[in-house]
């Protein structure tokens, strides 16, 4: 049973979420609930919840510095964030803290429920993974290999004073780098084609081999290799030598991709940071490769991407975030598919040359994500989740490693949401013609039926009805009143006594003789003929 805490102002949200969730049915223990953030920390030591579930905006502390500082001092414990669309910016932000998920307001049970029945599979993944593991990590401690490459990797990323540096290289053996000192990032793109995507094994097999090779390339020119816990591999390379050091450590990343290609058949993407001049700066330098490295979102895979010459680049383009948003919700609301996916790959096109920083780049993506999805729900569809997966739009553009990946994303799902919209719009045309039809079938007698009468009833335009009922039933509003009238007359004229001119006025004809005519031109004969010829006929 995992222990589950509320936090949210609003006391009529708190009680709804109590009330309507079996707890217990879902392996969940209900341990407290709170008006602000501040009474749910003071309440973290003593409970230890393993899932927080929290509003954005309270009072005394709000959502955001709660997540930080259970993010800081429980990072096992998950936290889902309460938002509507107008904390679109607080959500981002819970996302940077690494919330485990966001729910939109209002909430509804069957939407929590789901969360949560994933959020326990997941912990109870990790809780197995715990105990299989226990014993093999507490070995996989004692061996010295893990020992350095957490040295290293604790180097390189929260930094340590220099005696205490230099004390370890001795330990583990390593040699002791002269300055200056670059670090770079090497990443495997991918793995190829889902279809052929290599065994569990074999993956760590290829990963275990990019390392090899870097640590190849890289020793020969005295350089440190390890690999960090991202399954990424990172270099130090150090000392005086006779080209510049950046120089250097640009040709041996070009070397090690290269060397991967041609033997691995594999792609990575390297990162190669700054330039810097003391043992306890490198995590400056190995930020600036993982810098570097981001920005193949927009250079693409299969590349070696200097932090230098991308901070060397011109500023970026002024940002038109609002415009494209627009445009996408229009073209969402009355374009074709191939409107859509045109106006994606100029947004995609328009990120690549724009050279804006990272971040805001996501955050473009992302601000167009938000917008499809308000448009998606007021054209009354709902997102596509059977096809794409119980995942959130939002935090899955952090999957992909470059735009085309997120460009090909992007038109999958609105492709998806178009076909829900399309398909919402025929049932509703379908069901509106059909409240047409019967309309006048029980007021075709009525001499003033209109098509402006009959756009009132179903709350269409003319224009519009018009276009769909000729496409629904092949025949005009006035063909298809017309047959309706002249089918009733034919039935009063076969089994009734009524006069021509009676008969006009019950099916909606104010004119005997207008009603004659339209009677001729439909069926060939006039209603006196018609009458005669049926009495002729032999009765069966």
């Amino acid at each position: 049973m995992y222990k589950i805490m509320i936090v949210d102002d609003e006391a009529i949200v708190r009680e709804g979420i109590k009330e309507h969730i079996d707890w217990n049915g879902l392996g969940f223990e209900l341990v407290g609930d709170y008006a602000s953030g501040r009474e749910a920390w003071e309440a973290m030591e003593q409970l230890r919840p393993d899932l927080v579930l929290s509003d954005i905006c309270m009072p005394f502390m709000d959502g955001l510095e709660l997540t930080r500082l259970i993010r800081t001092r429980y990072p096992f414990v998950k936290v889902i964030i309460l938002t509507g669309f107008d904390d679109f910016d607080y959500a981002q932000q819970a996302l940077r803290l690494k919330a485990y998920d966001f729910i939109l307001k209002p909430i509804t049970a069957a939407d929590l429920r789901a969360l949560l029945k994933k959020v326990k599979g997941e912990l109870d993944e990790e809780t197995r993974q715990r105990e299989d593991l226990t014993h093999l990590h507490m070995q996989l401690n004692q061996s010295l290999p893990l020992l350095k490459e957490r040295f290293l990797e604790r180097w390189a990323t929260a930094g340590m004073g220099d005696a205490e540096i230099r004390e370890r290289l001795r330990y583990f053996g390593l040699p002791e780098p002269l300055p200056d000192y670059v670090a770079m990032v090497v990443d495997i793109d991918d793995f190829g084609s889902s279809e052929h995507l290599p065994s569990d094994q074999d993956q760590e097999l290829l990963r275990f081999a990019v390392y090899n090779m870097v640590q190849e390339i890289v020793g020969q020119e005295n350089g440190i290799a390890f690999r960090t816990r991202e399954e990424r591999v990172v270099a130090i390379v150090a000392g005086l030598a006779a080209v510049p050091l950046y120089e250097l450590a640009y040709q041996l990343a070009e070397t090690v991709r290269q060397f991967v290609e041609k033997y691995l058949k594999l792609t990575v993407s390297l990162g190669v940071g700054c330039v810097c001049g003391s043992l306890e700066q490198l995590p400056h330098a190995y930020k600036s490769a993982l810098s570097a490295l981001e920005y193949r979102l927009l250079l693409g895979k299969n590349q070696v991407i200097g932090i230098v010459d991308m901070e060397g680049q011109p500023p970026a383009a002024p940002d038109n975030g609002a415009e494209w948003n627009r445009l996408l919700a229009s073209a969402v609301k009355t374009g074709t598919t191939a409107d859509v996916h045109r106006l994606i790959e100029q947004l995609v096109a328009h990120l690549k040359t724009s050279r804006m920083p990272i971040e805001a780049c996501y955050w473009q993506i992302q601000s167009v994500i938000v917008t499809l999805m308000n448009t998606v729900r007021e054209l009354g569809a709902d997102e596509p989740r059977a096809a794409i997966g119980e995942r959130n739009w939002l935090t899955d553009v952090y999957r992909f490693k470059t735009l085309d990946e997120i460009r090909d994303w992007l038109k999958h799902i609105l492709s998806l949401a178009l076909e829900q919209i399309s398909e919402q719009r025929n049932r509703l045309t379908h069901t509106q013609v059909l409240r047409a039809t019967e309309y006048i079938r029980e007021h075709y007698a009525n001499d003033k039926l209109s098509l402006q009468e009959l756009c009132r009833h179903t709350l269409m335009s003319t224009s519009y009805f018009s276009t769909v009922f000729k496409q629904q039933l092949g025949e005009t509003f006035v063909e298809y009143l017309t047959r309706v009238r002249i089918d009733k007359a034919k039935e009063l004229l076969l089994h009734t006594s009524l006069k021509s001119y009676e008969i006009a006025a019950q099916v909606g004809y104010a004119d005997p003789n207008y009603f004659s005519l339209i009677f001729k031109k439909h069926s060939g004969l006039t209603p006196t003929e018609y009458r005669d010829n049926a009495a002729k006929e032999p009765r069966r």
